[in-house]
């Protein structure tokens, strides 16, 4: 029975392998199928990320003060022409005011202004919290627990009332704490914490350095709690309810209903404040309409003396002139005369008082303006022929039809500004403006603010868009080896691509040696040994099969493995190697080469004593330091004690020496070298043995490093015979992107 899976893949070598001429080293394009695969490797850590934003969406939201809105409706009505204004105002054919001009009035700070007075917006008051949380406790209606008596932080039902507060000018605007103490009582304390007054709720308390007055009207707190209270100025209290407050019109014509709209973090201020809004505009719209009747009646109270003057002046001439001529009677020519001088008159009388009122708004140039002027030239000319008609009348007719127009004329004048009058205050007194509120202040019983869905949302897409920016910026700044391809692009002949192996993390145990600071990664046992079917095995035994190839002209068995840094799987491949080999038959010896660092004690539970630096310090024979393993046909040799000089030792004799008489008893010799761009040591022994192979670790070692390492042995005179591709990982983002493919037989 067979199987096919995907886990590990045997390179043969080619030593005659060129560069690939697609892409040069150094130059890279953008993989859309590689940072798709990526993604999909780390879709888990995306999602986490993912949702953590989202629980901080919901943490944040939660520690947000809630913001209501209330809102009112108000319309702005036509009026009826009644007034003398209002008259005028229709003969011109004027248009009401437009609605932006009133939505730009309710905005002003005269109304703004006198709704903040009048709702005592100029003093705040807002409790003290916890640096983090803030007000959470209050918003989610948590009362104070036993743990936090006498901690100055508020929490639910617990408020104070402050009905007044003046303070010196240089205070205003400056925050101070009120804090409640034993009894029921309270204390104001400075910027400093210095106490500035002292005072019990209901009384009104004075301090004079510096002068501040307070009335505390009621406290539900516990001594202890504080609060932060302070006087603003006028322009601060308006600027603060202003940027909450919006008018905006109902409807899309020049309906006239405007709907006011304000926001809070108390229900009931936003109700009261919005309703104090809507009465003041109210009343300042009844106020404008009356201050036209009261401008009016201001003219007749100066006027109407002075026609009572003239007509008792007019009356007692008349008088006087009669007694003399002996009761003169007019006669009826002179009689219709007089009613068209008298009825002209008042008309004239008419005209000058609507021009009075013209006079302030327009000139003379004006349409109406003038077309007024031009009824007045009229009756002026009518008048005019009345009068000459009246030259061919006797001498006394004349003047008596003289004297009785001007009594009937200023006597009908009086009477007029009487009616007037009365009509005025009869206007004034039922002015009601052409305002009205619709609706009063009604607030939304949930907030609108914060959008918890919204914030969830929001941080979870910022959270995603995170996570893809860091894993697709850490893929693109990750420039470790991830393919063959990349090595042979380098003239590295790949000689096996090893996978990575879950159950070889079993074997690797932590241990400290006595010098060290840290403990750092031993190798326990053999993966071959415990796990012979796992693929990295079988990877390792095409290396072996390959190898060959690799020390063909190789002037000794000896081979070196190496590799760029630590930490790449060197010591793993040499070691399964080395068994795989032994099982095979041959008589295999691993020498731990890394006289610094080296572990290799550790695999056959052995110590590092009587090893290698001995042997070429001449304090040991060679046979002497050769130890036989539980395995047939395995030996090896532990790095020997530290000593201070690892590179100095080898470049002796006694280092060739040994090399050249192990590799007549042995038919493989494998030595494990530390990093060569590290260390020196890996030059010194590549000289000496006859084939080297260097170890790469997939997705660690950048291209750029290991053609580093190789031109580091080359320029010492080794010749890299192969590449060894370690822990490669099946991942999407390589089967996506290099189209990374491996079997298994079983």
């Amino acid at each position: 029975m067979t199987s096919l899976t995907t886990n590990s893949t045997i390179v043969q070598p080619n030593p005659n392998a060129s560069a690939s001429p697609s892409m040069p080293l150094g130059e890279e394009n953008i993989d859309l199928g590689r940072m798709l695969g990526m993604l999909l490797d780390n879709k888990w850590k995306i999602i986490l990320l993912t949702l953590a934003f989202g629980i901080a969406g919901i943490v944040y939201a939660m520690l947000q003060t809630p913001v209501y809105q209330g809102d009112a409706l108000v319309q702005i009505e036509r009026t009826g022409t009644t007034t003398g204004a209002d008259e005028i105002a229709a003969m011109l054919m004027e248009e009401e005011p437009r609605t932006a001009a009133q939505m730009e009035i309710l905005r002003s700070r005269l109304i703004i202004g006198q709704a903040a007075s009048q709702e005592k917006l100029d003093i705040s008051v807002s409790p003290v919290v916890f640096p983090v949380i803030g007000n959470a406790p209050i918003v989610h209606d948590i009362p104070r627990p036993a743990f936090a008596e006498g901690r100055p932080e508020i929490w639910a039902g617990e408020s104070i009332s402050v009905e007044t507060l003046s303070v010196d000018p240089e205070l205003v605007n400056q925050p101070l704490t009120l804090e409640v103490t034993q009894g029921g009582g309270y204390r104001i304390l400075g910027v400093e914490g210095e106490v500035l007054l002292t005072g019990q709720p209901g009384e009104r308390i004075e301090a004079d350095n510096p002068w501040i007055e307070i009335r505390v009207g009621e406290i539900l707190a516990p001594a202890g709690a504080q609060f932060t209270i302070a006087k603003r100025s006028t322009q601060s209290a308006i600027n603060s309810l202003k940027s909450r407050f919006a008018v905006t019109q109902v409807g899309e014509s020049d309906t006239g209903v405007l709907q006011l709209v304000l926001n809070g973090t108390a229900p009931d201020e936003v109700e009261s404040s919005l309703n104090a809004i809507a009465e003041v505009y109210l009343a300042q719209n009844i106020a404008r309409q009356a201050a036209e009747a009261e401008k009016s009646l201001e003219f007749l109270d100066q006027q109407l003396p002075r026609v009572r003057e003239q007509l008792g002046e007019a009356e007692n001439s008349l008088n006087a002139y009669r007694t003399e001529q002996d009761s003169v009677d007019l006669t009826q020519e002179t009689q219709n005369v007089l009613t068209s001088m008298v009825e002209i008159e008042s008309r004239m009388n008419d005209l000058e008082m609507q021009e009075s009122e013209l006079s302030r708004r327009f000139t003379p140039n004006h349409p109406v303006y003038a077309a007024l002027l031009d009824k007045k030239a009229q009756l002026q000319r009518e008048r005019a022929n009345l009068e000459d008609r009246t030259e061919n009348l006797p001498e006394t007719q004349q003047q008596m039809l003289r004297m009785t127009r001007d009594v009937e004329v200023t006597q009908q004048i009086y009477v007029q500004l009487l009616n007037r009058m009365q009509e005025l205050n009869i206007a004034k007194a039922a002015t009601v403006g052409n305002v009205r509120i619709i609706d009063f202040a009604a607030v939304l019983p949930s907030p609108i603010a914060p959008n918890t869905g919204l914030i969830v949302i929001v941080a979870m897409l910022v959270g995603l868009l995170l996570a893809i920016s860091l894993i697709l910026l850490r893929g693109l700044l990750n420039k470790g080896i991830e393919s063959a391809e990349q090595l042979e692009d380098m003239n590295l002949p790949v000689y096996a691509t090893v996978p990575r192996s879950n159950d070889q993390m079993k074997l690797v145990k932590r241990v400290k040696q006595r010098n060290d600071k840290i403990s750092k990664h031993a190798i326990g046992s053999f993966l071959a040994k415990l796990y012979p079917t796992d693929m990295a095995v079988e990877s390792i035994r095409g290396l072996r099969t390959s190898l060959h190839f690799a020390m063909m002209d190789s002037p000794n068995n000896s081979i070196m493995i190496t590799g760029p840094s630590p930490g790449i799987g060197k010591s793993f491949v040499t070691i399964n190697l080395a068994f795989v080999c032994a099982q095979a038959g041959q008589k295999v010896l691993i020498i731990d080469a890394d006289m610094r660092k080296g572990n290799l004690h550790f695999t056959f539970n052995d110590k590092s004593e009587n090893g290698l630096s001995e042997v070429i310090s001449g304090k040991l024979p060679v046979d002497k330091a050769i130890r036989q393993s539980d395995v047939p046909g395995l030996h090896y040799m532990t790095r020997g004690v530290a000593p201070p000089n690892p590179s100095e030792l080898l470049m002796r004799k006694n280092f060739a020496e040994m090399v050249n008489e192990v590799s007549q008893h042995y038919d493989l010799v494998f030595f494990d070298t530390p990093p060569i761009l590290a260390v020196t040591d890996a030059s010194i022994i590549g000289k000496v043995v006859g084939t080297t192979l260097l170890v790469a670790r997939f997705g660690v070692n950048p291209p750029r490093e290991v053609k580093i390492a190789v031109r580091r042995l080359e320029n010492t005179g080794v010749h890299v015979k192969g590449c060894i591709l370690n822990a490669i990982e099946k991942t999407a983002a390589i089967s996506y992107g290099y189209g990374y493919y491996s079997y298994s037989y079983k």
